[in-house]
């Protein structure tokens, strides 16, 4: 069997050079950078199956990094590791598309348990259907995309994840700990809010769409019903 090739960007030389002790004993393959821009180059020019990144990274930041690497591809893991503790650099990496964020001083034992959510999910993702009709639109959750005649809505991944979740379990309750647990590997105050948001903003553009709705179970969680 292969080993999973990790691409880990961090210029404390101290913490890269234990993290990727550690994550080679674990069996991965890993490949550490510098800079953000020896890391994007080696992102351009090899395959990896999952990426670590710290955000105050010279040359080219985290941020800017992660932006990158998610246009370039939709699917592959990113998980942060970073200093920065505002709740604004947290919301702002998880809108960038990053599967997580860890702030530092963070365990091992926890990291080493979301590199193995997030690639079993991936490994599974890549068997299951990316397309569905929703109403009017056509879903591409590959490409976090909802297409009608006349209009084209481009989601976040943690929408387009969450839409598919639903629509996976169709007219069946989901817990809310359930979706938590598989979108973001624990399901912590913090996550629970950016839930609460995405359910949000995807009630609003299914609005108009007849017998669908994001039923709300109170202290339960919460059900996708079309209406077929």
């Amino acid at each position: 069997m292969s080993q999973n090739k990790i691409l880990y960007a961090e210029d404390d030389q101290t913490l890269a050079f234990l993290t990727k002790d550690n994550l080679e004993q674990h069996g991965y393959a890993v490949t550490h950078c510098a800079n953000g821009q020896i890391c994007l180059d080696h992102f351009n020019s090899g395959a990896f199956d999952l990426c670590i990144l710290d955000i105050m990274l010279p040359k080219i930041d985290g941020f800017e990094l992660a932006a990158a690497i998610r246009k370039a591809n939709q699917d592959i893991p990113i998980i942060f590791l970073s200093a920065k503790t505002l709740k604004e650099d947290r919301i702002k990496g998880l809108r960038l598309g990053a599967d997580d964020y860890l702030v530092k001083p963070f365990s091992i034992e926890e990291l080493l348990l979301k590199i193995e959510v997030f690639l079993r999910r991936s490994n599974k993702t890549a068997t299951e259907p990316s397309t569905y009709r929703i109403g009017k639109f056509d879903f591409d959750s590959r490409n976090f995309t909802l297409s009608a005649a006349t209009q084209k809505i481009t989601l976040t991944q943690r929408e387009s994840d969450l839409l598919k979740l639903f629509l996976d379990h169709k007219d069946a309750v989901l817990k809310r700990e359930e979706i938590l647990l598989k979108l973001w590997g624990d399901d912590d105050y913090f996550r629970g809010r950016s839930l609460d948001v995405f359910i949000s903003r995807l009630r609003k553009i299914l609005a108009d769409e007849p017998g669908i709705a994001i039923e709300n179970l109170h202290g339960v969680g919460f059900r996708f019903v079309t209406g077929q």
